[in-house]
């Protein structure tokens, strides 16, 4: 399940690749225009600008913007930012260690092949297209 910090750094992410400037855009005009608690904002784009995936400057004239453009941003990505690995099982999280039932697991095969469907969906699909 996809957490409110997932949804709403997608929604900064939109929000900013709509406004598509070349400056900087303050948090909390985002959080305004999205109802979402600027406090809770902070804490979101911080991880979005150690993943370099936002600039933030402070001070007057300061805010955040997109690095890239917004058709070379995925979803998916975003996601992991935020979420973690989008991994459906335990057994299939990348530091997982090798499960000792793998071997005669009849699931594994299904959840296998839903973990990747996931990923190729949200990896496909790119900021633009969210617009």
């Amino acid at each position: 399940m996809i957490s409110t910090k997932g949804r709403y750094a997608l929604r900064v992410m939109i929000e900013l690749a709509r406004l598509n400037r070349d400056g900087y855009i303050p948090l909390k005009d985002i959080a305004e225009k999205e109802q979402i608690s600027k406090k809770y904002l902070e804490i979101i784009v911080k991880e979005l600008v150690s993943a370099k995936l936002l600039a933030g400057m402070s001070g007057k004239g300061g805010g955040y913007r997109l690095v890239r453009k917004p058709e070379e941003y995925s979803v998916g990505e975003i996601l992991e930012v935020t979420e973690g690995s989008l991994a459906v099982v335990a057994c299939l999280l990348p530091e997982a260690e090798t499960c000792p039932r793998a071997a005669q697991c009849d699931t594994l095969p299904m959840w296998s092949e839903l973990n990747q469907m996931i990923h190729d969906f949200f990896f496909r699909k790119k900021l633009s297209e969210l617009l």
